[in-house]
């Protein structure tokens, strides 16, 4: 797994914000893999289980707020870092509604301190600024939205995240210009937007499928709330192959990628919550549910999906796991943990890699 990415990452220092979630822990399994010296920088695991805490990793984790800049530069400045990827943020679109001060500081005044952080700091070569599909202003188009599409966010998680793009394009145009790099600074800023990550270890209120997976461990049915929502879905690791392979190419100095990405599904990824539930049960017997509409849940967007063309055609990124698949592997995850308290992540990012290599995919070859 060493030779992945061209061993760009092997040896190498990167921090990770938001280790401590879903998508952030995934990452620093691959990374640690990889052999890249990981820190990691986030708030205590906000669930338990924890699967950063299942994964026994080597690496240096740091508590702290990314809003805490004080802190996070006394980090970098300590730790010398030479790539970051952001993913620190408050991550749940109903919370935001109940929250959403809390949201809109953490995800947009978050990623502002990160990047004058990093303007101060000499060891970053490359920052990867995670984002998300609803950062566009979803007028529910039968289409993928694209990266040149308008930003925009109906809920306040939403609209976080499209702050935050702009936030990016800011830094990037005014402290991280292409035309400068290699003379007035050294960085080159890119962000990515994927859609909905699925996996074991995920345990996060109000997300279908760790709602799936309590229910199942209670032996109780799970409530859909939005049977007929269609969406964009997707192994977490689809996402983050995405991630490291833009990571390569701005630690390689390549100033194309110095721009947003989409990585999302292939068509056959966009498909109703219900069935999503229904594919599930396939390879999970165990999983029972009955379909809630309410129309006093907030509003959620029906109909949203990503054109990735851009990321296949000039990055060279594909998916590697169909919905299928994705599902499959998410229901063995946690059939294992919940039927024979197994953590088998490293054994599916194994399987992930291996198939990739199979498919003769560019960053799997030694």
């Amino acid at each position: 797994m060493k030779g992945s990415f061209g061993r760009v990452y092997s040896g190498k220092r990167v921090l990770i914000t938001g280790h401590t979630g879903f998508k952030g822990s995934w990452l620093a399994l691959w990374l640690w893999r990889m052999g890249a010296k990981v820190i990691g920088y986030a708030l205590p695991p906000s669930t338990s289980p924890s699967h950063i805490n299942m994964l026994h990793i080597d690496c240096l984790s740091v508590t702290g707020d990314i809003r805490d800049d004080g802190k996070l530069h006394n980090v970098i400045q300590k730790e010398r870092p030479e790539i970051i990827f952001h993913l620190a943020a408050q991550s749940l679109v109903r919370r935001s509604y109940q929250e959403p001060v809390d949201t809109l500081d953490t995800n947009v005044m978050g990623t502002v301190k990160l990047l004058e952080t990093c303007r101060r700091s000499p060891s970053v070569k490359a920052v990867v600024v995670v984002t998300s599909d609803k950062c566009y202003e979803n007028r529910e188009w039968p289409r993928g939205y694209r990266e040149n599409d308008a930003l925009g966010g109906y809920d306040p998680y939403s609209a976080s995240k499209a702050c935050a793009e702009l936030v990016t394009s800011s830094y990037r145009h005014s402290f991280f210009p292409i035309e400068e790099y290699g003379h007035h600074h050294s960085i080159l800023l890119a962000s990515a937007r994927a859609g909905n990550a699925i996996g074991g270890g995920d345990w996060a209120e109000d997300r279908l499928i760790p709602d799936i997976a309590r229910a199942v461990s209670k032996n109780k049915k799970v409530s859909i709330r939005n049977p007929d929502s269609i969406r964009s879905w997707q192994h977490v690791l689809e996402s983050l192959s995405g991630y490291l392979m833009l990571g390569q190419k701005l630690l390689e100095g390549d100033t194309r990628f110095a721009e947003a990405w989409n990585f999302g599904p292939g068509k056959e990824g966009n498909i109703k919550v219900e069935t999503v539930v229904q594919k599930l049960k396939q390879h999970w017997s165990r999983v029972d549910y009955d379909l809630s509409p309410s129309r006093q849940n907030p509003h959620e967007a029906k109909l949203l999906q990503l054109d990735s063309s851009k990321a296949c055609l000039k990055l060279g990124w594909n998916p590697v796991w169909d919905i299928n698949k994705a599902l499959e592997m998410t229901s063995v995850w946690y059939r294992n943990f919940y039927e024979c308290q197994e953590v088998i992540s490293e054994q599916q990012l194994t399987q992930y890699v291996q198939t990739a290599k199979h498919k003769n995919y560019d960053w799997a070859k030694l």
